[in-house]
């Protein structure tokens, strides 16, 4: 322990002596190590934002939604074809009803999204449709009445023209009047508003307070001109008996549609744990490869070690061959270069995880910005820090231990002879 004291002492010296040469060698590190930090904050933060977007439909809940045969319902070729233009017209709201009949299932809704004008008194505004049965008061738990109520299942039955509004389609439609009773045109028609929800927040890419909810069958015969759903939401009564309701619930449905073989349904049952999981296993993936590419800026920072500490142990080839001839054996040589080149890389290590979550901070200040609705924070995470100094020291152990053994191989004559 006191030799190894010893050599981070003479490290520290040998450094401090060299300054310039020693804030080039870092730079390379400080580079690299910043990168490491900064692409893990952004992925913490993206994984974070995402997650809550997700639970904040709630942990008890199952999605159907529709799906391209032949593919998995997360797969990039289901959402590609869809994207494409491919159209599911087989689920029904009858199919919701179906399910919603199991043992384990507490409330429903269906529903579809659409896009359409909105306008009273000369102002138009573009807003999302959200054709929706009623069910979605009691699932989604963020969906709070202001003022007015929700529409029933009779009025959606009875195809009723009335609307239930997000906060600001009332404030860009009537200012500072109260929308409640009046009415408004959609699709040339015209419908009246008896509900406005409360402000809602941590809506992300999906603004809800910018919603317009109308009942579905209404939506399908008075909007779309269709009589199909893009998706039914289930609460379960109880979530430990999620994964085997989730199989009910796909008996049920290809029992309605008369299939056989689970390679052709078309539609997808996932439960909201399952998405959690699925959506983190993305995410670490796509992080693990992130780092692992910035990872390999820290060899160019290894290559300038292993030059630096060349020409280190060219420049105090007398101070070598002085200490063995004083009786330093080559293993204190080479644990003196070694530590040197470890420290080095090691307080490159730290100046790039100061430097890494500054940037970090900046992206979170331009994300704000940028987009004044979302919430973005890009943490500095206790493993950042731990990867980030790991890497740095072995780096300063792959790279200084070529030049360390050269150090450590000279013999006290041939030292001295040099100088």
């Amino acid at each position: 322990m006191r030799a190894f004291r010893i050599a981070i002492n003479l490290a520290l010296k040998n450094l401090t002596t060299n300054l310039a040469r020693t804030t080039l060698s870092l730079l390379g590190i400080v580079i690299g190590v910043m990168s490491i930090v900064f692409v893990m904050s952004l992925g913490e933060g993206v994984r974070r934002f995402v997650m809550s977007q997700v639970e904040l439909f709630g942990t008890d809940i199952i999605n159907i939604e529709v799906k391209v045969p032949n593919t998995d319902h997360d797969s990039t070729e289901n959402a590609s074809s869809q994207i494409g233009g491919a159209q599911i017209t087989t689920f029904k709201i009858g199919d919701a009803e179906e399910v919603a009949k199991l043992a384990n299932v507490e409330n429903w809704y269906a529903g579809g999204l659409g896009q359409d004008i909105i306008s009273r008194e000369g102002k138009n505004k573009t807003a999302m449709i959200f054709g929706v049965t009623p069910g979605i008061a009691v699932v989604d738990k963020n969906f709070e009445i202001e003022s007015g109520e929700m529409y029933t299942m009779e009025d959606d039955r009875n195809l009723k023209q009335v609307i239930v509004i997000g906060k600001e389609v009332e404030e860009n439609l009537f200012g500072t009047d109260k929308a409640l009773g009046k009415k408004v045109k959609i699709n040339n028609q015209s419908y009246k508003v008896i509900g406005v929800l409360k402000e809602r927040g941590g809506g992300g890419f999906l603004d809800f307070n910018e919603m317009v909810y109308m009942p579905m069958r209404t939506m399908q015969k008075k909007v779309l001109g269709t009589d199909h759903v893009s998706f039914a939401i289930f609460s379960v009564k109880d979530p430990r008996m999620m994964n085997l309701t989730v199989l009910e619930m796909e008996d049920v449905m290809r029992d309605r549609h008369d299939i056989s073989n689970p390679d052709d349904d078309d539609f997808g049952v996932m439960s909201v744990a399952e998405a959690i999981d699925m959506v983190g296993t993305i995410i670490n993936t796509l992080n693990i490869l992130l780092v692992a590419m910035t990872a390999i800026s820290l060899i160019v920072g290894g290559v300038g070690i292993t030059n630096v500490m060349y020409v280190a142990v060219a420049e105090r080839t007398f101070e070598i061959g002085l200490r063995k001839s004083v009786g330093a054996k080559g293993s204190d040589i080479f644990k003196q270069f070694l530590a040197e080149a470890i420290f080095l890389t090691f307080a490159g290590g730290l100046l790039g995880v100061i430097f890494g979550y500054g940037f970090s901070l900046l992206a979170e200040t331009i994300a704000s910005q940028k987009m004044p609705g979302i919430l973005l924070e890009f943490p500095l995470t206790r493993n950042a820090i731990i990867i980030s100094l790991t890497f740095s020291v072995i780096t300063g152990l792959v790279f200084g231990m070529k030049p360390a053994m050269t150090a450590s191989k000279l013999s006290s004559m041939e030292a001295m002879r040099r100088e």
